[in-house]
């Protein structure tokens, strides 16, 4: 019971030191338009409280429910500038990114039917993979070459109870 009253209390005070004043628009907040003009402060609240909890949340040293009201119409203009320019970033890293998926996908795709295009001349000729300098042999190292430090993870038949697909 007494964590739920501190939590009010801390809730209240909250409220009281960031709110602007004036009235709540969702909508304008919603779609980052900023806070509406700064409205005089709030006269504070004063109560009388004679209850041992508020008492007792003074003894313990706990700041007061009513704070000088923060002027936040330069804040939120300039907030407002700098959303923009990083939501257009953003917009242009994403088209970055999805230009790079589909020039690496095009590769992909190359390097996949030339593989195919191989495995079906050695399925129809297994002479040609037991020559050691034929081109297809040639073809086949660059395709399987690997970077410096890269490992191909072992495949030694156990399944990974981790991994559900």
């Amino acid at each position: 019971m007494q964590d739920n009253l501190e939590f009010l209390q801390w809730t209240k005070r909250f409220w009281d030191q960031y709110f602007p004043g004036g009235e709540y628009d969702a909508v304008a907040r919603r779609k980052g338009a900023g806070a509406p003009a700064a409205a005089p402060a709030p006269a504070p609240v004063t109560s009388s409280r004679t209850s041992g909890a508020g008492a007792g949340a003074a003894r313990r040293g706990t700041t007061p429910t009513t704070a000088p009201a923060r002027s936040t119409g330069l804040v939120s203009a300039g907030t407002g500038a700098a959303s923009a320019a990083l939501k257009q970033e953003l917009n242009t890293m994403k088209e970055t990114v999805a230009g790079l998926e589909r020039e690496r996908d095009f590769y992909f795709s190359k390097l996949r039917d030339i593989e195919l295009l191989l495995q079906g001349a050695c399925d129809e000729n297994p002479e040609l993979e037991k020559e050691e300098n034929s081109l297809i042999k040639q073809v086949q190292t660059i395709l399987y070459s690997t970077e410096e430090g890269f490992e191909i993870p072992a495949d030694d038949g156990a399944v990974d109870d981790q991994e559900t697909f």
